[in-house]
């Protein structure tokens, strides 16, 4: 019998080269696309958020608001798209967290902010210092915490090597939105006046001010010309040192040095950093909304080698690193993923006795999800959690195709047809069976992408790469399976006697006993059916409700917060004691390291980053360490502590709760 050259089936039985070629063009895509495909924790479900900074020295809150966070708030809020203002006025500074709304361009977003701010910096206070824009929450987290090391220099000369060779180096890599230094102290000219002396020569702090600031002085003072020559003037007196700061006029013949002592160190420290308790500085690497974190860690581990050979008395280390959770995410998926297909596998060999008829899903498989990862790169998504979890849902989806194509060409080659024309004939009697099923998945799926606000971000890649891969398994079932299908005779090895083929026989029995017992009494599965229904309805209402499960990062932080109006010095013996609740676990292994920041944002606030061991070299979870140490911070006086971990959606900002209340007003004190 000569099949007709009528559809898919028919030509891939005639054409079998031609439908080789098609699906090898479909796995070299894969694989291209595999190279330069991006890898991520979840799906790109950042939203444009662009942050402000903005620095007053020695500004209390209420005239940080007033004359900063008030004006900067004013001229943000005119830019165009801006969703959400959320503004913090502490001592010494304001951050202002600009959300704009879904679908706005995050670069253009940024300069329409920094032309903003440009055109109202004069109305701010002289002292405001440090206005900064970056493409990230003003309170976000960084990914990466690097700790800088040295024996050789003071902190003041390494806070110049920071900020001249190592911050430069760091910040110029591609998804880096800011570095965050801590534990700097810049070396600084301190004038220490006299009162005694001041009121004996009859001046006041401000005439000493007046003449400081005039010192520095380099001007231009034009030029001498000839013919052949033109020499520049300038006029120089540059207080670089002590020694001319002391000898500096303030009135008459009285200098600086009679009424001060003048001094060339290190400023005094706004905030401390540890390491285990010694004393170092330390760099957070911010990374911009929309950015990768595996590349951004990857590059800067890149860039710490050369640092570090570049310098001989600095060492750079890492200490903590949000890509290695990442990566082992996404390494135990790709596990899970290839579980999936051998158990796939290894199932229809024990059900359809037959390596030959084993063979065609087993092909069908790979080449489904490899085509797979070629749409995930057309499409612009990433090979995530998400994307992952939905290949490994669809490897028993996509083998359902190819299996209904395999029975019926087996069925019409036991009904004495020839392999060809059992091939044709059986791909074609259930080509519309597949692709109905085909569609009725992608009618399921594809609904999830549209959800609303962040659930439907987040599941918006999963929906669209489940519909993709059915879509393509299709296609494989309706050619690949025919053209290999064709080669085999399954007639003669489903005469050999086997023991699957009793295994099989023995569960086709008991099937087809226990259909009968259902079909003689059908008010037994029905009755089964509703209990089951109703008891499921009762277990989800007990059910706990949330976005994301609790998850073991390895990471556990520590937030403390002192009474207002304390100084570094007491926040700094609070650290010490939340250090010795935490020393324990350091001496057993199970925490690898602490890195404690006091003074972050304020002086009453300290922050500590617990990094716990691998999880294959610790017994315990992340939320049971939670749990143990929680009770023993919360007894520590003088200060609220608290310990918590971050999810995968809190990574990027400063919120750790799932209920937020705003209290509001005219005025402070109401």
């Amino acid at each position: 019998m000569k099949p007709r050259s009528e559809g898919l089936p028919e030509l891939a039985v005639q054409r079998p080269l031609l439908i080789t070629v098609l699906n090898l063009l479909i796995i070299i895509a894969g694989l291209a696309a595999l190279l330069g495909i991006d890898v991520r924790e979840l799906p790109d479900v950042d939203r444009p958020i662009v942050g402000v900074n903005a620095t007053l020295p020695g500004g209390a809150p209420e005239t940080i608001d007033a004359e900063v966070t008030s004006i900067l708030e004013g001229a943000v809020a005119r830019v165009s798209g801006v969703r959400e203002i959320r503004a913090a006025s502490e001592e010494n500074n304001a951050r202002i967290r600009i959300e704009f709304q879904p679908g706005v361009d995050l670069d253009t977003a940024a300069a329409d902010v920094r032309e903003a701010v440009s055109r109202i910096a004069r109305q701010l206070p002289d002292r405001v210092e440090d206005i900064f824009v970056t493409k990230a929450d003003a309170d976000a987290q960084p990914i990466m915490t690097l700790a800088v090391i040295s024996e050789a220099y003071g902190e003041d000369e390494l806070t110049r090597i920071i900020e001249t060779d190592i911050s430069p180096e760091l910040a110029s890599i591609e998804g880096v939105a800011a570095l965050q230094t801590f534990g700097t102290r810049e070396r600084q000219m301190r004038v220490a006046l006299n009162p005694l002396r001041l009121s004996r020569f009859g001046l006041t702090i401000n005439d000493v001010a007046d003449v400081l600031r005039q010192a520095p002085f380099d001007v231009p003072a034009g030029s001498f010309r000839s013919n052949d020559q033109e020499l520049i003037v300038r006029a120089e007196a540059t207080a670089s040192t002590p020694e001319i700061i002391k000898n500096i006029i303030i009135a008459g013949n009285t200098r600086i040095g009679d009424v001060a002592e003048v001094v060339l160190a290190p400023a005094d420290a706004t905030n401390l950093l540890r390491l285990d308790g010694r004393q170092i500085i330390g760099l957070g690497v911010v990374r911009q909304a929309r950015s990768n974190t595996i590349q951004i860690s990857d590059a800067v581990t890149q860039k710490l080698t050369q640092l570090n050979r570049r310098f001989d008395d600095i060492d750079i280390v890492i200490t903590s690193d949000d890509a290695i959770f990442i990566r082992t995410s996404v390494t135990e998926v790709f596990v899970s993923l290839l579980i999936a297909i051998s158990i796939v596998i290894a199932t229809i060999w024990i059900f359809l006795a037959s390596w030959r008829a084993m063979l065609i899903p087993a092909v069908a498989i790979p080449v489904a999800l490899i085509g797979t990862i070629a749409g995930i790169w057309l499409l612009g998504f990433s090979v995530n959690l998400l994307t992952l979890l939905a290949l490994v849902l669809a490897t028993g989806l996509i083998v359902d195709d190819a299996i209904v194509v395999l029975e019926n060409i087996q069925r019409k080659q036991a009904a004495g047809l020839r392999r060809r024309a059992a091939a044709a004939l059986g791909s074609r009697q259930v080509f519309f069976a597949v692709v109905a099923t085909t569609a009725v998945l992608i009618a399921v799926f594809v609904p999830i992408s549209f959800l609303p606000s962040t659930t439907g971000r987040l599941f918006r890649e999963f929906g669209f790469v489940l519909a993709l891969s059915v879509s393509i398994s299709s296609f494989v079932a309706l050619s690949l399976a025919p053209a290999i299908a064709a080669r085999f005779n399954f007639k003669t090895e489903a005469d050999k006697p086997s023991r699957l083929k009793d295994f099989g026989a023995g569960l086709v029995n008991f099937y087809g006993s226990l259909l009968n017992f259902c079909l003689n009494r059908p008010f037994i599965p029905v009755g089964i059916a509703l209990i089951a229904a109703i008891g499921a309805i009762f277990a989800y209402q007990q059910l706990n409700a949330e976005l994301v499960p609790p998850e073991d990062r390895g990471k556990i932080e520590i937030f403390a917060t002192g009474p207002d109006g304390v100084g570094l010095s007491y926040m700094e013996r609070q650290s010490a004691e939340i250090e010795a609740v935490l020393q324990p676990y350091l001496d057993s292994g199970e925490i690898r390291s602490l890195f404690t920041i006091i003074g972050r944002y304020d002086p009453n606030r300290i922050g500590i980053t617990a990094e716990l061991a691998p999880w294959d070299e610790r017994d315990r979870s992340q939320q049971e360490i939670i749990q143990e140490i929680s009770e023993p911070l919360s007894q520590i006086p003088g200060s609220r502590v608290s310990a918590f971990g971050r999810s995968s959606l809190s990574m990027g900002g400063g919120g750790r709760s799932g209920l937020e209340v705003a209290l509001t007003g005219g005025n402070y004190d109401d």
